[in-house]
């Protein structure tokens, strides 16, 4: 089974052709909403919405362990999370479509890890390479039987929130390395290791990030929006693709 964690722009799949809904308890909480079964093509996906149903968790209080906790007791064969971004690279302009290969944590004050008891050992994951290779390589593949370009690769940056940034904490990012600007891919992408899952996230340029591009004084926000909807479609084609690559 393939799992989709959809973000802003995605608060359902529309290609899914739903079964039932479930609510999952978790040891850590509520997660951000009931997990939603179906097929795509005759092959079985859950999907969750990580903001909730009508997209009104924001970042920093959505409950990124009881999301993963929960996914992971369906055991998915792999996790695409789908997640909105600002574009700092000059060739990532809005409506691109990338999936990153690195990450950096500027987040704080978010419940990031499952190994804070101190009733068992210190336990530490290697982080090297964040993102699962099988699964990037699946969606890179089901990207290309989709006829829909994506960026190879990119650095990640993974920023509190809610707000948007400044223009020279993007020179900042920059300077640091960062491609991309995001508000969940943390601690997200680290619960994701630490329970072992195939995970790899999809991300949709949703706009220049501040002071790139249009948009050197402001972000227009009431396109954004417009951008992800449109994008969005691109997606669920390589979603489409991806099931038939899943179960290869």
């Amino acid at each position: 089974m393939l799992a989709i964690i959809g973000g802003s722009g995605m608060t359902q799949l529309s290609c899914l052709e739903i079964s039932h809904r479930q609510i999952i308890r978790t040891p850590y909480g509520e997660p951000s909403g009931p997990f939603t079964f179906g097929k795509v093509n005759n092959r079985e996906i859950v999907f969750l919405a990580r903001h909730g149903h009508g997209h009104t968790i924001p970042p920093h209080q959505i409950n990124y362990r009881a999301n993963l906790w929960a996914l992971n007791t369906l055991r998915p064969r792999h996790v695409v999370a789908v997640a909105a971004v600002g574009g700092i690279r000059e060739n990532l302009a809005p409506g691109s479509l990338v999936i990153p290969d690195q990450i950096i944590d500027y987040t704080y004050g978010r419940d990031f890890t499952y190994f804070d008891s101190t009733d068992q050992p210190v336990t530490h994951i290697d982080f090297t390479h964040p993102y699962c290779s099988a699964t990037r390589a699946k969606l890179l593949q089901a990207a290309k039987l989709a006829g829909e370009p994506v960026a190879n690769g990119g650095v990640y940056a993974a920023i509190q929130g809610p707000r948007l940034e400044t223009a020279a904490e993007i020179n900042r990012l920059e300077r640091d390395g960062a491609d991309m600007v995001g508000m969940t891919g943390m601690p997200e992408t680290a619960l994701a290791r630490e329970l072992g899952l195939n995970y790899a996230t999809l991300a949709v340029v949703a706009n220049h990030a501040a002071g790139r591009g249009i948009n050197v004084t402001a972000i227009p926000l009431n396109e954004i929006y417009a951008i992800l909807e449109q994008a969005m479609v691109h997606v669920r084609n390589i979603i489409e693709q991806l099931v038939h690559c899943d179960g290869d």
